[in-house]
């Protein structure tokens, strides 16, 4: 079968980055899933789902395990079912679980009704500790601060503040009454002006997790943001606690391998 990327628009152009490919001039199964992964951010989403469908399966398998969760899902989405099915087969249990946990959970079902049986109960044992609450592995041994707080106070401080914390990388930073208003990470904190105040340095658009997030939803955002630690919040962005990236990896190794 020849599957080329000649099926693709003619104005894509080439890319930027650390993949520069003439895209055209190029048979998508010469290259890397983790390339293919690149260039399908440069595309929109009718071309993405063409590319994908121009695969082999093995590396249609490969380079849906290397984009990220809303990219999957949209993808997903698009393909029939019985493709995704056979695409899910190929990859290792744990790899297929993260997959299917982007989906609804009927998608899930029906997903797994047409994979092969010999994957599905594993599958099915990491999915369901996924589903575990995050609150099991919140801590709340984390550096609480006040917006009105200094700079220089804070940081002659931090050794005194940070003694005994489990969550000493970021400062989140609270009102009276725990509600959560930024996060500061400790480099910021040390590179900041000696006479600012906290909330001046801080970061607003906070990403957080919910009491109700799960172990799996929390590793699809450590995976999509890259941080050491994320805050646990009510529905009133109250702080509830703190969880470690470390805390998730160790878990999610242990039961996706």
């Amino acid at each position: 079968m020849q599957s080329s990327v000649q099926a693709l628009p003619q104005n894509i152009g080439s890319f930027t980055g650390s993949v520069k490919l003439k895209i055209l001039k190029e048979k998508l199964n010469d290259l890397r899933p983790v390339d293919i992964a690149e260039i399908l951010k440069d595309l929109d989403h009718e071309w993405r789902v063409t590319v994908i469908n121009q695969l082999d399966a093995d590396h249609a398998s490969d380079t849906l395990e290397e984009i990220g969760p809303n990219m999957q899902r949209e993808i997903i989405s698009s393909l029939k079912k019985e493709k995704v099915a056979e695409l899910i087969d190929k990859m290792t249990s744990g790899q297929a679980a993260d997959v299917l946990s982007v989906l609804p959970f009927e998608d899930q079902r029906v997903m797994t009704n047409l994979m092969d049986e010999r994957n599905i109960e594993k599958i099915k044992s990491i999915l369901a500790k996924q589903q575990e609450n995050i609150l099991n592995i919140t801590t709340e041994n984390y550096l609480r601060v006040s917006p009105d707080e200094i700079v220089e106070a804070v940081q002659d401080g931090y050794p005194k503040i940070a003694r005994g914390k489990d969550e000493i990388m970021y400062l989140y930073v609270v009102d009276g009454d725990d509600k959560l208003l930024g996060v500061i990470d400790l480099k910021e904190l040390l590179q900041a002006d000696d006479n600012a105040m906290l909330k001046a340095i801080m970061t607003k658009n906070i990403i957080a997790l919910k009491k109700e997030s799960t172990l799996g939803e929390a590793s699809n955002m450590f995976s999509r943001y890259d941080f050491r630690a994320l805050p646990v919040v009510d529905k009133a962005d109250n702080m509830i606690g703190v969880v470690r990236y470390r805390d998730v990896t160790k878990l999610t190794h242990h039961f996706l391998e």
